[in-house]
């Protein structure tokens, strides 16, 4: 599902548990009814709707799936999630205020117990599904805003009219300029990184169809991130420094290293993509010469090769890096736990 389109869904989720018993000499039979899906949607809306979510006690191949069965037809395809979740989505066109029936399928490869999943489509109007995406993950405390309704919300599955506002007024304005509502900043890519590693999904900062689904579901569910919102900002004014915050709060601050001007620490905004305990740091040194630093430790990259990390220095606080934000081995460790993956660092001049 794209990020941007006119209408956006609200998607409902029903589970029903189904135990397959094995046949003799042929594939395991489950026999369930069907799930009865209405939608009212234009025809002009974006295809890679989901349909409908399988969860599989052992893992399952969508290779290994028949075709799903829709009344009236439509176009499907199966989407591998994980390696015992896998979901159809639609291919084709929908009709405009159709209702289809989804035929679950009969025969499966699996020989334990399946949780099925159907997903309801409605339609609702909203300026954009970024708005509602917002709204979610402020909702969930994903993001440094929250959001309030204007009305109370009897079901949870569809976006409403509402207030955004700053949670954490203590936060550099640097950061709160980049917030805006209803645009795909990187405030929003870092708080969807952030939910998508908590839900272990691909993190792709890409608001794809099984994001969507899960984001439903986590709203559904109450699963508020009971974690704090983490924020770093490196200075390279002199001397260096690293300030991190927490909880809009200032917890730690160390003295660090930028980029050297042969190889600087380019400025701006990046959410933490990858993490390491220890891992092997190389590349080439402005000379030409190659490098190789192993065990280096407490290791959070955020844009390209530019990651926080430690690095025995006899000084810190001024440029000798080659892009990296070096810092001594006890900040490191203290400064790590509050960067998963998508915390934003941002890089000021």
């Amino acid at each position: 599902m794209t990020r941007r389109f006119a209408h956006a869904l609200a998607l409902a989720t029903a589970v029903v548990a189904a135990t397959l018993v094995p046949a003799l000499g042929a594939s395991a039979t489950s026999v369930v009814n069907s799930y009865v899906i209405t939608s009212n949607v234009p025809t002009t809306l974006s295809n890679q709707l989901p349909l409908l979510r399988l969860h599989f006690s052992a893992a399952t191949k969508v290779k290994d799936l028949p075709q799903l069965e829709t009344r009236p037809h439509v176009a499907t395809k199966w989407q591998q999630i994980s390696k015992h979740e896998v979901q159809a989505v639609v291919t084709g066109s929908l009709e405009p205020a159709a209702v289809y029936t989804i035929e679950l399928p009969t025969r499966m490869t699996c020989v334990a117990t399946c949780r099925f999943t159907a997903v309801r489509p409605r339609l609702a109007s909203v300026a954009s599904s970024t708005t509602w995406e917002e709204q979610l993950l402020a909702e969930l405390n994903y993001l440094p805003v929250a959001f309030t309704a204007n009305s109370p919300q009897s079901d949870r599955s569809q976006p409403t009219s509402g207030t955004f506002t700053w949670k954490y007024p203590n936060l550099p304005v640097t950061l709160q300029s980049q917030w805006q509502v209803g645009v795909a900043g990187v405030i929003l890519r870092g708080a969807l990184m952030n939910f998508q590693s908590a839900n272990n999904l691909p993190t792709t900062g890409i608001a794809d169809s099984a994001t969507w689904s899960d984001l439903i579901t986590a709203v559904q569910g109450n699963k508020v991130d009971p974690t704090t919102y983490d924020y770093v900002s490196v200075s390279e004014g002199t001397p260096e420094g690293l300030t991190l915050y927490v909880g809009g709060h200032v917890k730690f601050t160390t003295p660090v290293n930028t980029g050297i001007s042969a190889a600087p620490t380019a400025t701006g905004t990046y959410p933490v993509y990858e993490r390491f305990l220890s891992t092997t740091m190389s590349g080439f040194n402005p000379d030409g010469s190659h490098y190789s630093d192993p065990d280096i430790r407490w290791v959070s990259y955020f844009n390209g090769g530019d990651a926080l990390h430690e690095f025995p220095r006899y000084s810190y606080g001024f440029p000798q890096s080659l892009g990296c934000v070096e810092m001594p081995w006890a900040s490191a460790e203290t400064v790590f736990p509050f960067t998963p993956i998508g915390t934003l660092v941002t890089v000021n001049p």
